[in-house]
């Protein structure tokens, strides 16, 4: 009973770091750090330290405090041309790159259409990986359809395979639905098919029973579709960290430049004798500079929020093709 507990317990907090690393709105997320710093800020003065008007006393002004975000935000500009140098690194180069990169994926656009009997795939890519998820859902039928001629020990095992690999494609087509590209949805569908481990499935069930050339045939063929979606998503997941990076950089040059103007305000305006009184027995000045700290750290966590998911889906997608990482199996 007390297992059973702990098993909720930690499939509750997976779920919750899940939602927190990847699920959440950035937007959201940022916002909800900043309002924890906020009011962690303000509580501490109820701390009984030394209070904030003393020390500003002391030093003559907010100059000694907020010189330093000044710093920090200038110098974090500096990631957003790393970030820019990142993305164009891989959209420049000469007509002929670009050229057997065209080539590149008008082949492999070309091997899928045939391999599911397709004339002309979408370009839209959640609609592209339906039609690839359609087509393995159909070769599962008919795994399961010449499978039946079997005997009972293989037809139990296909029928066990089949019946997984066309619900799991059914599942994660489903959730494709609704997704459109430039949003974490494409991405976090693709993560929940696990092809890596069904292209595994596939290939044990073949070397582990003496199967009719048909039914072999079919889960080879099978097999052969599931490694069209390892690339699939690698390219995908690929164009959508370029497009997150890219969104990271605007946001970053978004928040800076009200930050700064923030920053250079309490430099020149704010010391001891500023918003005099109190609410709610905090000091006027705690509030307010409490509230320029958030603005001043509003970047970083920006920055922290967006490459975090990032760097969680790149860690949980880190092995493509047959090979199955421990990590890519956890969920953190």
């Amino acid at each position: 009973m007390v297992s059973t507990a702990d098993d909720r317990n930690g499939g509750r907090l997976r779920a919750l770091r899940e939602y927190l690393l990847l699920r959440m709105d950035r937007w959201l997320l940022s916002a909800g750090i900043l309002l924890v710093v906020y009011a962690a800020l303000v509580l501490t003065s109820r701390l009984g330290l030394t209070p904030l008007r003393q020390i500003n006393e002391a030093q003559g002004g907010m100059g000694y405090f907020f010189t330093a975000f000044i710093g920090a935000i200038i110098t974090g500009t500096s990631i957003v041309v790393t970030i820019n140098q990142l993305v164009l690194s891989q959209e420049l180069g000469a007509v002929g790159d670009q050229r057997d990169r065209m080539d590149s994926a008008m082949t492999f656009q070309r091997d899928v259409e045939e391999a599911i009997d397709i004339d002309i795939t979408e370009p839209e890519p959640s609609i592209f990986v339906r039609e690839l998820l359609v087509g393995i859902r159909d070769q599962a039928g008919t795994i399961r359809e010449v499978g039946s001629n079997t005997d009972a020990d293989a037809r139990d095992d296909i029928d066990a395979y089949a019946t997984e690999l066309g619900d799991v494609a059914d599942q994660v087509h489903e959730m494709l639905a609704s997704a459109q590209f430039g949003t974490f949805d494409v991405i976090w569908a693709m993560m929940h098919f696990e092809y890596s481990r069904l292209i595994h499935q596939g290939r044990s069930l073949r070397d582990e029973h003496d199967l009719p050339d048909d039914v072999d045939a079919e889960i080879d063929t099978a097999v052969d579709l599931l490694t069209f979606f390892g690339p699939t998503r690698e390219h995908f997941k690929t164009l959508y960290f370029q497009w997150e990076l890219i969104n990271l950089s605007r946001a970053l040059l978004y928040a800076s430049i009200p930050a700064l103007t923030v920053m250079a305000m309490f430099i020149m305006y704010v010391d001891a004798g500023t918003f005099v009184g109190s609410t709610l027995g905090v000091s006027h000045l705690v509030w307010v500079v409490s509230a320029g700290v958030v603005v001043g750290l509003s970047p970083f966590v920006i920055f922290i929020t967006f490459i975090v998911r990032i760097v969680t889906v790149a860690k949980r997608t880190l092995a493509m093709g047959p090979f199955i990482l421990r990590e890519t199996e956890q969920t953190n």
